[in-house]
Protein backbone atom coordinates (compact mmCIF):
# COMPACT_ATOMS: atom_id res chain seq x y z
CA UNK A 1 0.00 0.00 0.00
CA UNK A 2 1.61 3.50 -1.16
CA UNK A 3 2.14 5.71 1.77
CA UNK A 4 -0.31 8.51 0.07
CA UNK A 5 -2.86 6.02 0.18
CA UNK A 6 -2.43 4.34 3.95
CA UNK A 7 -2.25 8.32 4.82
CA UNK A 8 -6.01 8.96 3.05
CA UNK A 9 -7.42 6.06 4.43
CA UNK A 10 -6.38 7.25 7.97
CA UNK A 11 -7.81 10.61 7.29
CA UNK A 12 -10.88 9.46 6.46
CA UNK A 13 -11.19 7.51 9.47
CA UNK A 14 -10.38 10.48 12.01
CA UNK A 15 -12.74 12.73 9.98
CA UNK A 16 -15.45 9.94 10.30
CA UNK A 17 -14.72 9.16 13.94
CA UNK A 18 -14.60 13.07 14.83
CA UNK A 19 -17.35 13.25 13.00
CA UNK A 20 -19.61 11.15 14.51
CA UNK A 21 -18.03 12.51 18.18
CA UNK A 22 -19.49 16.11 17.02
CA UNK A 23 -23.02 14.17 16.33
CA UNK A 24 -23.27 12.59 19.42
CA UNK A 25 -21.93 15.65 21.20
CA UNK A 26 -24.98 18.09 19.74
CA UNK A 27 -27.41 15.60 20.15
CA UNK A 28 -26.98 14.92 23.72
CA UNK A 29 -26.13 18.55 24.38
CA UNK A 30 -29.79 19.57 22.73
CA UNK A 31 -31.56 16.88 25.45
CA UNK A 32 -29.29 17.93 28.32
CA UNK A 33 -30.32 20.69 30.57
CA UNK A 34 -29.31 19.33 33.64
CA UNK A 35 -25.80 20.85 34.29
CA UNK A 36 -25.31 23.60 36.84
CA UNK A 37 -25.53 27.12 35.46
CA UNK A 38 -22.03 28.77 35.61
CA UNK A 39 -20.31 32.22 34.48
CA UNK A 40 -17.74 32.80 32.52
CA UNK A 41 -16.89 36.69 31.59
CA UNK A 42 -19.90 37.95 30.76
CA UNK A 43 -22.07 34.57 29.73
CA UNK A 44 -23.66 32.37 31.67
CA UNK A 45 -22.68 28.74 30.65
CA UNK A 46 -24.96 25.30 30.20
CA UNK A 47 -22.76 21.90 29.43
CA UNK A 48 -20.03 24.30 28.19
CA UNK A 49 -22.02 26.52 25.85
CA UNK A 50 -23.01 30.12 26.66
CA UNK A 51 -26.77 30.38 28.14
CA UNK A 52 -29.53 32.46 27.11
CA UNK A 53 -32.97 32.49 29.70
CA UNK A 54 -36.02 33.70 28.35
CA UNK A 55 -38.02 33.52 31.13
CA UNK A 56 -40.88 34.59 33.24
CA UNK A 57 -42.03 35.52 36.67
CA UNK A 58 -44.41 33.32 38.74
CA UNK A 59 -44.46 34.42 42.58
CA UNK A 60 -47.43 32.14 43.38
CA UNK A 61 -45.52 28.78 41.83
CA UNK A 62 -45.01 27.23 46.26
CA UNK A 63 -48.48 28.95 47.44
CA UNK A 64 -50.60 27.14 45.13
CA UNK A 65 -48.11 24.01 45.25
CA UNK A 66 -49.20 23.65 48.58
CA UNK A 67 -52.28 22.61 47.93
CA UNK A 68 -51.97 19.11 45.92
CA UNK A 69 -55.86 20.35 44.42
CA UNK A 70 -53.96 23.38 42.73
CA UNK A 71 -50.79 21.56 41.52
CA UNK A 72 -52.10 21.18 38.14
CA UNK A 73 -52.11 24.80 37.57
CA UNK A 74 -48.08 24.65 38.47
CA UNK A 75 -47.63 21.72 36.27
CA UNK A 76 -50.02 23.42 33.56
CA UNK A 77 -47.80 26.66 33.51
CA UNK A 78 -44.07 25.07 33.16
CA UNK A 79 -46.10 22.38 30.43
CA UNK A 80 -47.06 25.89 28.58
CA UNK A 81 -44.04 27.83 29.00
CA UNK A 82 -41.37 25.05 28.11
CA UNK A 83 -43.32 24.43 24.17
CA UNK A 84 -42.83 28.18 23.98
CA UNK A 85 -39.36 28.40 24.68
CA UNK A 86 -39.42 29.78 27.93
CA UNK A 87 -36.66 28.22 30.02
CA UNK A 88 -36.46 30.03 33.24
CA UNK A 89 -38.74 30.76 35.97
CA UNK A 90 -38.14 33.26 38.88
CA UNK A 91 -40.29 32.34 42.08
CA UNK A 92 -40.51 32.80 45.72
CA UNK A 93 -38.86 30.58 48.45
CA UNK A 94 -40.53 32.98 51.06
CA UNK A 95 -43.81 33.53 53.06
CA UNK A 96 -42.95 35.40 56.09
CA UNK A 97 -45.78 35.25 58.80
CA UNK A 98 -49.06 35.69 57.55
CA UNK A 99 -52.47 33.12 56.72
CA UNK A 100 -50.51 31.18 54.32
CA UNK A 101 -46.46 31.01 55.66
CA UNK A 102 -44.07 29.08 54.49
CA UNK A 103 -42.07 30.20 57.98
CA UNK A 104 -44.99 30.43 60.41
CA UNK A 105 -41.94 32.03 63.36
CA UNK A 106 -38.24 32.29 62.68
CA UNK A 107 -36.66 28.30 62.22
CA UNK A 108 -40.21 27.05 62.61
CA UNK A 109 -41.49 26.01 59.36
CA UNK A 110 -44.90 24.82 57.73
CA UNK A 111 -43.92 21.34 56.04
CA UNK A 112 -47.02 21.72 53.60
CA UNK A 113 -45.49 24.82 52.43
CA UNK A 114 -42.23 23.23 51.82
CA UNK A 115 -43.44 20.37 50.14
CA UNK A 116 -45.21 22.86 47.72
CA UNK A 117 -41.87 24.38 46.99
CA UNK A 118 -40.33 20.80 46.46
CA UNK A 119 -43.04 19.47 43.77
CA UNK A 120 -42.40 23.18 42.17
CA UNK A 121 -38.61 22.52 42.14
CA UNK A 122 -39.67 18.97 41.09
CA UNK A 123 -41.91 19.93 38.24
CA UNK A 124 -39.53 22.72 36.88
CA UNK A 125 -37.06 19.80 36.54
CA UNK A 126 -39.63 17.81 34.95
CA UNK A 127 -39.61 20.13 32.20
CA UNK A 128 -36.53 21.77 31.56
CA UNK A 129 -36.84 25.01 33.21
CA UNK A 130 -34.62 26.67 35.61
CA UNK A 131 -35.39 28.52 38.88
CA UNK A 132 -34.07 31.24 40.07
CA UNK A 133 -35.43 31.40 43.60
CA UNK A 134 -36.00 34.70 45.68
CA UNK A 135 -35.10 34.65 49.87
CA UNK A 136 -37.09 37.80 51.04
CA UNK A 137 -39.58 40.33 50.07
CA UNK A 138 -38.20 44.41 50.78
CA UNK A 139 -42.20 45.12 50.52
CA UNK A 140 -44.44 43.66 53.17
CA UNK A 141 -46.35 41.02 50.78
CA UNK A 142 -45.70 37.48 52.35
CA UNK A 143 -43.60 39.06 55.35
CA UNK A 144 -40.89 40.78 54.04
CA UNK A 145 -38.40 43.23 55.90
CA UNK A 146 -41.34 43.95 57.83
CA UNK A 147 -42.23 40.70 59.38
CA UNK A 148 -38.11 40.12 60.16
CA UNK A 149 -38.20 43.44 62.24
CA UNK A 150 -41.57 42.47 63.91
CA UNK A 151 -40.30 39.40 64.87
CA UNK A 152 -37.17 40.72 66.47
CA UNK A 153 -39.08 43.35 68.17
CA UNK A 154 -40.60 40.31 69.69
CA UNK A 155 -37.23 39.15 71.32
CA UNK A 156 -36.89 42.53 72.70
CA UNK A 157 -35.00 44.17 70.18
CA UNK A 158 -35.71 47.96 69.70
CA UNK A 159 -36.00 48.57 66.25
CA UNK A 160 -37.32 52.24 64.74
CA UNK A 161 -37.89 50.97 60.84
CA UNK A 162 -37.88 48.13 58.53
CA UNK A 163 -34.79 49.87 57.54
CA UNK A 164 -33.22 47.58 60.74
CA UNK A 165 -33.69 44.75 58.94
CA UNK A 166 -30.61 45.46 57.63
CA UNK A 167 -28.46 45.76 60.18
CA UNK A 168 -29.87 45.03 63.34
CA UNK A 169 -28.03 41.77 64.42
CA UNK A 170 -31.03 39.82 65.17
CA UNK A 171 -33.14 40.33 62.39
CA UNK A 172 -29.87 39.52 60.50
CA UNK A 173 -29.27 36.16 62.31
CA UNK A 174 -33.25 35.10 61.52
CA UNK A 175 -32.52 35.80 57.65
CA UNK A 176 -29.33 33.95 58.00
CA UNK A 177 -31.40 30.92 59.16
CA UNK A 178 -33.91 30.75 56.72
CA UNK A 179 -31.05 30.97 53.19
CA UNK A 180 -29.81 28.20 55.77
CA UNK A 181 -33.18 25.87 55.83
CA UNK A 182 -33.58 26.44 52.10
CA UNK A 183 -30.32 25.54 51.00
CA UNK A 184 -30.06 22.30 52.88
CA UNK A 185 -33.76 21.18 52.29
CA UNK A 186 -33.99 17.77 51.26
CA UNK A 187 -36.94 17.62 48.75
CA UNK A 188 -39.12 14.97 49.64
CA UNK A 189 -39.99 14.06 46.15
CA UNK A 190 -36.31 13.79 44.66
CA UNK A 191 -34.43 13.18 47.42
CA UNK A 192 -31.93 15.84 46.44
CA UNK A 193 -30.75 18.40 49.03
CA UNK A 194 -31.60 21.99 47.09
CA UNK A 195 -27.88 23.23 47.14
CA UNK A 196 -27.14 19.92 45.04
CA UNK A 197 -30.13 20.76 42.64
CA UNK A 198 -29.11 22.03 38.81
CA UNK A 199 -32.55 23.32 38.44
CA UNK A 200 -32.01 26.19 40.39
CA UNK A 201 -30.00 28.18 38.08
CA UNK A 202 -29.26 31.18 41.42
CA UNK A 203 -30.71 32.55 44.44
CA UNK A 204 -31.80 35.96 44.76
CA UNK A 205 -30.71 37.53 48.28
CA UNK A 206 -33.92 39.94 48.29
CA UNK A 207 -36.63 41.40 45.55
CA UNK A 208 -35.98 44.42 45.29
CA UNK A 209 -34.26 45.79 48.11
CA UNK A 210 -34.54 49.66 49.13
CA UNK A 211 -33.45 51.51 52.80
CA UNK A 212 -34.36 55.32 52.11
CA UNK A 213 -33.22 56.20 55.71
CA UNK A 214 -29.71 55.57 53.90
CA UNK A 215 -29.25 57.06 50.91
CA UNK A 216 -25.33 57.13 50.60
CA UNK A 217 -25.93 53.08 49.65
CA UNK A 218 -23.47 52.01 53.36
CA UNK A 219 -25.82 50.03 54.57
CA UNK A 220 -26.96 47.80 51.80
CA UNK A 221 -23.71 47.67 50.17
CA UNK A 222 -22.75 46.38 53.86
CA UNK A 223 -25.77 43.79 53.76
CA UNK A 224 -25.25 42.22 50.74
CA UNK A 225 -21.55 41.65 50.87
CA UNK A 226 -22.50 40.26 54.73
CA UNK A 227 -25.40 37.97 53.17
CA UNK A 228 -23.44 36.82 49.95
CA UNK A 229 -20.48 35.48 51.72
CA UNK A 230 -23.22 33.38 53.95
CA UNK A 231 -25.03 32.05 50.99
CA UNK A 232 -21.43 31.16 49.24
CA UNK A 233 -20.25 29.44 52.73
CA UNK A 234 -23.06 27.18 52.46
CA UNK A 235 -23.68 26.28 48.66
CA UNK A 236 -20.72 26.49 46.07
CA UNK A 237 -22.67 25.18 43.47
CA UNK A 238 -25.35 27.78 42.79
CA UNK A 239 -25.01 31.28 41.00
CA UNK A 240 -26.09 34.16 43.46
CA UNK A 241 -27.52 37.57 42.36
CA UNK A 242 -28.44 40.59 44.69
CA UNK A 243 -32.41 41.10 43.29
CA UNK A 244 -31.50 44.80 42.62
CA UNK A 245 -33.51 46.88 40.21
CA UNK A 246 -31.09 48.72 38.41
CA UNK A 247 -31.19 51.67 40.10
CA UNK A 248 -27.79 53.73 40.37
CA UNK A 249 -25.89 55.69 43.25
CA UNK A 250 -27.00 58.76 44.68
CA UNK A 251 -24.82 61.03 42.60
CA UNK A 252 -25.89 60.02 39.17
CA UNK A 253 -28.02 61.54 36.61
CA UNK A 254 -29.47 57.74 35.23
CA UNK A 255 -32.37 57.39 37.63
CA UNK A 256 -35.96 58.14 37.05
CA UNK A 257 -36.37 60.19 40.39
CA UNK A 258 -35.25 57.40 42.63
CA UNK A 259 -32.77 57.52 45.08
CA UNK A 260 -33.02 54.39 47.81
CA UNK A 261 -29.73 53.30 48.75
CA UNK A 262 -29.12 50.69 46.17
CA UNK A 263 -25.86 51.49 43.21
CA UNK A 264 -26.54 49.18 40.56
CA UNK A 265 -22.18 49.32 39.96
CA UNK A 266 -20.99 48.45 43.88
CA UNK A 267 -23.95 46.17 44.59
CA UNK A 268 -22.76 44.16 41.80
CA UNK A 269 -19.01 44.28 42.09
CA UNK A 270 -19.53 42.77 45.94
CA UNK A 271 -17.74 39.43 45.88
CA UNK A 272 -20.43 36.52 46.08
CA UNK A 273 -22.43 38.37 43.44
CA UNK A 274 -21.89 36.49 40.16
CA UNK A 275 -24.42 38.50 37.50
CA UNK A 276 -26.65 41.96 37.78
CA UNK A 277 -30.31 42.02 37.91
CA UNK A 278 -32.23 44.84 36.32
CA UNK A 279 -35.87 45.47 36.53
CA UNK A 280 -38.31 47.93 34.11
CA UNK A 281 -41.31 49.69 34.71
CA UNK A 282 -42.02 52.81 32.79
CA UNK A 283 -45.26 52.75 32.94
CA UNK A 284 -44.92 53.14 36.71
CA UNK A 285 -41.80 55.35 36.82
CA UNK A 286 -42.87 57.45 34.28
CA UNK A 287 -45.71 58.05 35.34
CA UNK A 288 -46.62 61.63 33.81
CA UNK A 289 -44.98 60.42 30.57
CA UNK A 290 -46.26 59.83 27.05
CA UNK A 291 -45.85 56.30 25.62
CA UNK A 292 -43.18 57.45 23.14
CA UNK A 293 -41.46 59.17 26.05
CA UNK A 294 -41.83 55.85 28.36
CA UNK A 295 -40.13 53.44 25.40
CA UNK A 296 -37.18 56.22 25.00
CA UNK A 297 -36.21 55.81 28.73
CA UNK A 298 -36.73 52.29 28.56
CA UNK A 299 -34.00 51.87 25.79
CA UNK A 300 -31.58 54.14 26.75
CA UNK A 301 -32.29 52.34 30.70
CA UNK A 302 -31.35 49.06 28.61
CA UNK A 303 -28.64 50.02 26.80
CA UNK A 304 -26.87 51.79 29.72
CA UNK A 305 -26.98 48.96 31.74
CA UNK A 306 -26.08 46.04 29.13
CA UNK A 307 -22.69 48.07 28.59
CA UNK A 308 -22.12 48.81 32.26
CA UNK A 309 -22.36 44.89 32.65
CA UNK A 310 -20.43 44.44 29.90
CA UNK A 311 -17.65 46.91 30.58
CA UNK A 312 -17.80 48.06 34.44
CA UNK A 313 -19.05 44.93 35.70
CA UNK A 314 -17.87 42.35 33.47
CA UNK A 315 -20.37 39.83 34.46
CA UNK A 316 -24.09 38.95 33.03
CA UNK A 317 -27.09 40.76 32.76
CA UNK A 318 -30.80 39.79 33.52
CA UNK A 319 -34.00 42.02 33.08
CA UNK A 320 -35.70 39.90 35.79
CA UNK A 321 -38.70 42.22 35.58
CA UNK A 322 -40.91 44.21 33.25
CA UNK A 323 -43.90 44.12 31.56
CA UNK A 324 -47.02 46.52 31.12
CA UNK A 325 -50.01 47.17 32.57
CA UNK A 326 -53.50 46.92 31.55
CA UNK A 327 -54.74 49.29 33.69
CA UNK A 328 -53.03 51.79 32.50
CA UNK A 329 -55.71 53.87 30.98
CA UNK A 330 -54.10 53.94 27.30
CA UNK A 331 -53.39 50.11 27.30
CA UNK A 332 -53.67 48.68 24.58
CA UNK A 333 -51.72 45.17 23.34
CA UNK A 334 -50.58 47.23 20.49
CA UNK A 335 -48.30 49.09 23.03
CA UNK A 336 -47.18 46.00 25.05
CA UNK A 337 -45.84 44.54 22.16
CA UNK A 338 -44.00 47.58 21.50
CA UNK A 339 -42.42 47.31 25.16
CA UNK A 340 -41.78 43.10 24.92
CA UNK A 341 -40.19 43.61 21.28
CA UNK A 342 -37.80 46.57 22.28
CA UNK A 343 -36.75 44.51 25.38
CA UNK A 344 -36.09 41.26 23.68
CA UNK A 345 -34.19 42.91 21.04
CA UNK A 346 -31.83 44.81 23.10
CA UNK A 347 -31.24 41.68 24.77
CA UNK A 348 -30.99 39.64 21.17
CA UNK A 349 -28.54 41.78 19.73
CA UNK A 350 -26.75 42.14 22.61
CA UNK A 351 -26.40 38.01 22.95
CA UNK A 352 -25.72 38.01 18.92
CA UNK A 353 -22.82 40.06 19.41
CA UNK A 354 -21.03 38.25 22.31
CA UNK A 355 -22.28 40.83 25.36
CA UNK A 356 -23.52 40.36 28.40
CA UNK A 357 -27.01 40.84 28.31
CA UNK A 358 -28.16 36.96 29.00
CA UNK A 359 -32.26 37.26 28.83
CA UNK A 360 -35.35 38.79 30.11
CA UNK A 361 -38.03 37.67 32.42
CA UNK A 362 -41.30 39.54 31.75
CA UNK A 363 -43.74 39.46 34.91
CA UNK A 364 -45.80 37.96 35.48
CA UNK A 365 -47.09 34.09 34.11
CA UNK A 366 -51.13 32.92 35.63
CA UNK A 367 -52.08 29.42 34.60
CA UNK A 368 -56.03 29.45 33.26
CA UNK A 369 -57.94 29.91 36.04
CA UNK A 370 -56.10 32.29 38.39
CA UNK A 371 -57.71 36.10 37.82
CA UNK A 372 -57.84 37.08 41.07
CA UNK A 373 -54.48 36.49 40.83
CA UNK A 374 -54.03 39.00 38.04
CA UNK A 375 -52.19 42.10 38.80
CA UNK A 376 -52.63 44.20 35.46
CA UNK A 377 -49.42 42.49 33.77
CA UNK A 378 -50.35 39.09 33.72
CA UNK A 379 -50.21 36.87 30.81
CA UNK A 380 -51.72 33.15 30.26
CA UNK A 381 -50.08 31.61 27.64
CA UNK A 382 -52.52 29.10 26.56
CA UNK A 383 -54.79 32.31 26.23
CA UNK A 384 -52.87 33.00 22.78
CA UNK A 385 -52.30 36.43 21.86
CA UNK A 386 -49.86 38.52 19.52
CA UNK A 387 -47.48 39.48 23.17
CA UNK A 388 -47.35 35.36 23.60
CA UNK A 389 -46.00 34.84 20.08
CA UNK A 390 -43.30 37.50 20.44
CA UNK A 391 -42.39 35.59 23.93
CA UNK A 392 -41.73 32.37 21.49
CA UNK A 393 -40.34 33.93 18.99
CA UNK A 394 -37.30 35.14 21.57
CA UNK A 395 -37.00 32.15 22.87
CA UNK A 396 -36.16 30.42 19.64
CA UNK A 397 -33.89 33.81 18.78
CA UNK A 398 -31.97 32.79 21.97
CA UNK A 399 -32.13 29.15 21.08
CA UNK A 400 -30.65 29.43 17.82
CA UNK A 401 -27.94 31.44 19.54
CA UNK A 402 -26.81 28.82 21.84
CA UNK A 403 -27.21 26.16 18.98
CA UNK A 404 -24.69 28.12 16.81
CA UNK A 405 -22.02 28.78 20.26
CA UNK A 406 -22.49 24.94 20.87
CA UNK A 407 -21.56 23.89 17.10
CA UNK A 408 -18.21 26.48 16.75
CA UNK A 409 -17.10 24.71 19.98
CA UNK A 410 -17.58 21.35 18.29
CA UNK A 411 -16.39 22.32 15.06
CA UNK A 412 -12.94 23.93 17.03
CA UNK A 413 -12.68 20.62 18.85
CA UNK A 414 -12.80 18.36 15.75
CA UNK A 415 -10.32 20.57 14.13
CA UNK A 416 -7.77 20.52 17.06
CA UNK A 417 -8.82 16.86 17.06
CA UNK A 418 -7.75 16.84 13.58
CA UNK A 419 -4.77 17.87 13.84
CA UNK A 420 -3.65 16.22 17.15
CA UNK A 421 -4.03 13.28 14.67
CA UNK A 422 -2.04 14.31 11.50
CA UNK A 423 0.58 14.99 13.76
CA UNK A 424 0.27 11.82 14.74
CA UNK A 425 0.41 10.30 11.51
CA UNK A 426 3.27 12.60 10.45
CA UNK A 427 5.35 11.44 13.85
CA UNK A 428 5.32 7.55 12.61
CA UNK A 429 5.65 8.78 9.07
CA UNK A 430 8.94 10.52 9.65
CA UNK A 431 9.75 7.26 11.30
CA UNK A 432 8.99 4.76 9.25
CA UNK A 433 12.17 3.18 7.16
CA UNK A 434 12.34 2.43 3.74
CA UNK A 435 11.79 -1.28 2.75
CA UNK A 436 14.62 -2.91 0.60
CA UNK A 437 17.18 -0.08 1.18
Amino acid sequence: MSKNLALSIFLIALLTQNHNIFLVTEAAGSRNNGGFITTRGVHFMLNGSPYYANGFNAYWLMLLASDPSQRHKVSSAFQEASSRGLSVARTWAFSDGGATPLQYSPGSYNEQMFKGLDFVVAEARRYGIKLILSMVNNYENLGGRKQYVNWARNQGQYLSSDDDFYTNPVAKGFYKNHVKAVLTRYNTLTGVMYKNDPTIMAWELINEPRCTSDTSGRTIQAWITEMAAHVKSIDGNHLLEAGLEGFYGKSSSQNPGFNIGTDFISNNQIPGIDFATVHSYPDQWLTNYDDQSQLNFLNSWLRTHIRDAQFVLKKPLLLTEFGKSVKDPNFSTYKRDQLFNMVYNNIYLSAKHGGAAAGGLFWQLLAEGMDSFGDGYSIVLSQGSSTVNIIGQQGKRLYQIRKIFARMRNVERWKKARAARREQWLSWKRGVKPIGN
